[in-house]
């Protein structure tokens, strides 16, 4: 990839968003997880470790691990969890995971190092530091991982149960990187969606972080919460930049789904902002990390320009898919833990939902895997064009074509027309080859990817999907 032609210019461009602000998508993975289907077992999974394996015996691993509990509800939260401040209930949660470790390990050989480790939830910070401990120590015992210079090691982490020394620990452990939830620091806010957390708690994690060597800090925020104004989030993102300066930021958009979600019920909908003052939000949000000088990096990710998403996206060498952006785009992603998705060569395969089905299958010396897809030639080939239009903004034809043994311009004739509208529109630019996305077609890359799915044109819709902006 020629690192110049990589841009990273963006413009809020209302008119566009007004026009393309549709549901859809967000391609963590293509196809999505709704069209993963229950033919799909252990056995197929196997096989396809051993396909990858043999394809290439030093490919290395991204390990998740997924930590479902929480103590308290968030009401905005979308997220696989189990709400209780029974603690005993993670005990043996803990030990079928370990299990599942020593299990899922034994399929992969020395030779695939794990140079990616993320632990997430849930709140992964809901476990004691002996337990998650343990779940370290279950790692290093049976996968090879990279050494700290190496290996990208993150962990989420509520701030709320992070009393004095638990992120010096954390490092000691081995993390080198963490992810801290925020959402607003305004406190009426806070009390609307049930999540008080003084700034101060946060602020201190992230000293502490960066007093012990973590590499990287990211903070989630959100818009579109009940009671936010534009004003109000001004004044959280004002502190956020200039007194906590974290590495890495997601700006996430509150979709309000209370079919699909039950917390969501509890948020009051006359409390919501208008989807005019969500506009606002998101385009003065935009226009102060840029001057804060954050480079945005795709969806709802911004990054400080020396992050290692920043470069790799110059580079053409990032990536994404169920945990994100990453910069680790040779690796498989071998999920572990109750719901994780696992993206081993040409298959996705997810863990069962409920903990009875997880308990009985593990326990029964079986993957809990209960759905997953074979992706097909065609899917293969798709995957590869939204991929990297999610994390380059461009798709180069000749190159495309010849990475992947097509002919694009007659592979894709079907999207050619759509293709072309997006350009009269404004949202992309076409020199006959080059195929780039506008500085204000950016933050409506998803409205771009949909153009190139084919299961959202030809295959059954199972899900409800949130709006693009």
């Amino acid at each position: 990839m020629n690192i110049a032609k990589v841009s990273q210019e963006i413009r809020f461009d209302r008119a566009l968003i007004e026009k393309y602000d549709r549901a859809g998508p967000r391609y963590t993975s293509y196809p999505t997880a709704p069209h993963f289907h229950e033919n799909f077992g252990p056995d197929d999974f196997r096989n396809e470790i051993k396909r990858s394996t043999a394809e290439n015996a030093k490919r290395p691993l991204s390990l998740y691990l997924h930590i479902p509990f929480c103590d308290t509800v968030c009401y905005y939260c979308a997220c696989n969890k189990i709400v209780t401040p029974d603690r005993s209930r993670a005990i043996p949660y803990l030990e079928t995971l370990l299990r599942e470790i020593v299990l899922m390990a034994s399929y992969f050989g020395p030779d695939r190092q794990a140079t990616q480790i993320h632990f997430g939830g849930g709140s992964p910070s809901y476990l004691t530091l002996e337990q998650t401990k343990r779940l370290w120590q279950a790692l290093r015992d049976h996968f090879n991982l990279a050494d700290d210079a190496h290996g990208e090691y993150g962990i989420e982490a509520d701030p709320r149960e992070c009393p004095e020394g638990t992120i010096a620990q954390l490092r000691a452990m081995g993390f080198n990187r963490i992810s801290l939830g925020v959402q607003d620091l305004d406190i009426t806010v806070q009390k609307a969606v049930n999540r008080i957390q003084p700034l101060e708690l946060t602020q201190k994690c992230i000293e502490d972080a960066r007093a012990c060597g973590f590499q990287s800090v990211n903070l989630d925020l959100m818009y579109g919460l009940p009671l936010q104004t534009v004003d109000s989030f001004q004044k959280t993102l004002e502190v956020v930049i200039r007194d906590l300066n974290p590495d890495r930021l997601a700006v996430f958009n509150y979709a309000h789904l209370p079919q699909y979600f039950s917390p969501q019920r509890r948020i009051h909908e006359e409390q919501l902002p208008s989807a005019e003052v969500k506009l606002q939000i998101l385009e003065n949000a935009i226009t102060w990390l840029l001057e804060a000088g954050y480079v945005y990096v795709g969806m709802d990710h911004f990054a400080k320009p020396e992050d290692e998403l920043a470069t790799a996206q110059r580079h053409g060498d990032l990536h994404r898919n169920f945990q994100g952006y990453t910069t680790r785009a040779e690796c498989d992603l071998v999920g572990m833990g109750l719901t994780s998705i696992s993206q081993v060569g040409h298959t996705y395969a997810q863990n069962f939902k409920t903990l009875p089905e997880y308990y009985g299958r593990i326990d029964a010396g079986e993957l809990a895997i209960f759905r997953g897809l074979e992706l097909t030639a065609d899917d293969r080939i798709r995957r590869d064009v939204i991929m990297r239009l999610l994390c380059d903004f461009q798709l180069d034809r000749q190159a495309v074509g010849t990475r992947l043994g097509i002919d694009f311009k007659d592979y894709f004739q079907t999207e050619s027309q759509e293709i072309q509208r997006m350009v009269t529109e404004g949202l992309l630019e076409d020199d006959g080859n080059l195929i780039r996305v506008t500085a204000g077609g950016r933050l409506l890359i998803r409205n771009v990817c949909m153009a190139f799915d084919w299961y959202l044109a030809n295959g059954p819709q199972k899900k409800a999907f949130s709006k693009t902006i």
